[in-house]
């Protein structure tokens, strides 16, 4: 297997998490000096930088939130001059304000660095020709995932989102062998690729592939595998930290967080440290970002972090598949539900299709949620007995997994919308007035 810094990929956990604190303290020292933010936020606490001197001193730090972005918006969480910015991306906004992220060269490259180990841990290398349907733009995720592959020397094909036909009479006519996207794209991707008679097995050489920008389970990972015959691998970062930047290896056993870039912290709901393997709130920590620092910034994501050394030889420790948000946790009949709860029952069943859509209502004052899921092409069928069994089953597994009744529509293929970047689970008409 090869390796793209081997000796910092193989680091033992203990030389790591010395060389996290020093870094960390260095980090705490400068932003104290340079951010008046964080200089208050120590003070509100009696801490100084002298006072960090072990990660249980470190977490007496407050935390960063969503909040506190929207709050500087737009850059008063800088701590370069423009003069020294050579970037800026701007989230989504999808709640409140966006946020803006400026970079320096130093920020761009460790960024690179840190894809282009993971593009390297699971078999992407200069003779890939990848094409990139991330979109470009205020988005990091195509430049992200751009910079990456030409970091290690692959081909990169920028045909961004949208005009699918295009994409796969591309992926037909160049000898692309690895795409980027998210998840509910390729999908879409293979859906249209059946309409237009392509076999991605026979009429192409795509191999590998990396999904991300949204949440998916493990279960639609192997519907994508199976359908498609791509090895895919899944993604994970967020504008904050520089954008996405963590990906799994040809294990496919947890996503390496580069810990000579990243400190993460996994907390309980009280705000302590969980063990090994045991899911939290992730809090991260970006230990070389210059222009836009983050400190135990709670994402909200949830998680679990292991450390055991993998089989791809790597010693950083593996994030393990999304959960769920603490902010995008449904509270239904006060039932807490997490989108990603229902797509994991939806791809454990062969007849369903990964597209759908939950709507919750409120009657009488009373919640209801309604799951309409697409049936699978090849379950298509007009017997009733056959339909009302699988709908019975959907919904019997819903309540099992949800612990709340839900609703259930099967619905025909490609009814549903379909999203061409981060794809939209949920609507709430609910109304309380």
């Amino acid at each position: 297997m090869a390796f793209w810094h081997k000796e910092l990929e193989t680091m033992p956990r203990e030389e790591l998490e010395k060389m996290q604190l020093e870094l960390i303290k260095a980090k705490v020292r400068e932003m104290y000096g340079l951010s008046e933010f964080f200089r208050k936020r120590m003070e509100s606490v009696g801490l100084t930088p002298d006072d960090i001197d072990s990660f249980e001193a470190f977490r007496k730090i407050p935390f960063m939130k969503k909040s506190d972005l929207r709050d500087n918006y737009p850059d008063k969480l800088f701590v370069v001059p423009y003069d020294d910015l050579v970037r800026i991306h701007v989230s989504s906004g999808t709640t409140g304000k966006p946020t803006v992220v400026g970079y320096t060269k130093n920020d761009l490259d460790n960024w690179t660095d840190a894809l282009a180990r993971g593009m390297t841990s699971f078999g992407m290398t200069r003779k890939d020709v990848m094409q990139n349907c991330h979109g470009y733009g205020l988005f990091t995720g195509g430049l992200g995932v751009h910079y990456g592959a030409e970091r290690i020397g692959a081909t990169v094909i920028p045909t961004s989102t949208g005009n699918t036909s295009r994409q796969i009479q591309l992926i037909q006519d160049l000898p692309v062998t690895a795409i980027a996207g998210t998840p509910s794209y390729m999908f879409h991707i293979a859906d249209v690729c059946d309409q237009m008679g392509v076999d991605i097995r026979r009429d192409t050489k795509l191999k590998l592939a990396i999904a991300g920008g949204e949440p998916w389970s493990e279960s639609m990972r192997q519907k994508l595998q199976n359908r498609t015959g791509i090895r895919v691998h899944n993604c994970y970062g967020a504008s904050e930290y520089y954008g996405p930047m963590f990906l799994e290896c040809d294990q496919q056993c947890g996503l390496h967080i580069w810990a000579d870039l990243c400190y993460m912290e996994i907390l309980d709901k009280d705000g302590n440290p969980c063990k090994d393997g045991e899911r939290g709130e992730i809090v991260v920590t970006m230990l070389k970002k210059e222009a836009f620092p983050l400190i135990r910034y709670k994402i909200g994501d949830i998680s679990a972090l292991d450390w055991t050394p993998c089989k791809c030889g790597r010693t950083h420790p593996r994030l393990m598949r999304i959960s769920g948000r603490t902010d995008d946790m449904l509270v239904v009949r006060g039932v807490n539900v997490f989108p990603s709860q229902i797509e994991s029952v939806i791809g454990e069943l062969p007849y369903l299709s990964p597209f759908y859509h939950i709507t919750l209502e409120n009657k009488n004052y009373m919640d209801s949620m309604t799951v309409a899921v697409e049936l699978a092409e090849e379950y298509l069928t007009e017997d009733t007995v056959e339909i009302n069994r699988m709908t019975n089953e959907l919904s019997r597994r819903l309540k099992d997994v949800l612990n709340i009744k839900a609703d259930v529509k099967l619905e025909l293929p490609g009814t549903l919308e379909r999203f061409e970047g981060k794809s939209c689970h949920v609507t709430d008409n609910r109304s309380y007035e």
